[in-house]
């Protein structure tokens, strides 16, 4: 039973996070990701097979948002951080222990 829970509870926060997820890998990262690459990304670390249409939908809506930006490349379009999306995760990361302290005390 605690293994299930702790399965869905994983499976919930990686889906509810997935923007800053993309956000990070992409500040951490030289090169421009794919929706395919962020599919294999979440699948490699999570062990959770997101699907295309809600990948490319978050994609959309971030680019829209101006947090990344899209171009075509050799037959698929490719992300990079925009300067907006930089600060975002800049400060998402800068206000981790905050962050951690919110959950720990959802669950208090």
């Amino acid at each position: 039973m605690e293994r299930e829970i702790l399965n869905e509870m994983h499976r919930r926060m990686v889906k509810s996070f997935l923007d800053n997820i993309v956000l990070a890998k992409l500040r951490e990262q030289d090169s421009p990701m794919s929706g395919y690459d962020v599919i294999a990304l979440i699948h490699k670390k999570f062990h959770i097979l997101a699907s295309s249409g809600t990948v490319y939908a978050l994609l959309y809506s971030m680019e829209r948002d101006g947090l990344i930006r899209g171009v075509w490349s050799q037959r698929k379009r490719v992300y990079t951080l925009t300067e907006k999306g930089e600060k975002k995760i800049k400060a998402i990361l800068d206000a981790k222990e905050k962050i951690l302290g919110l959950m720990v005390n959802l669950l208090i």
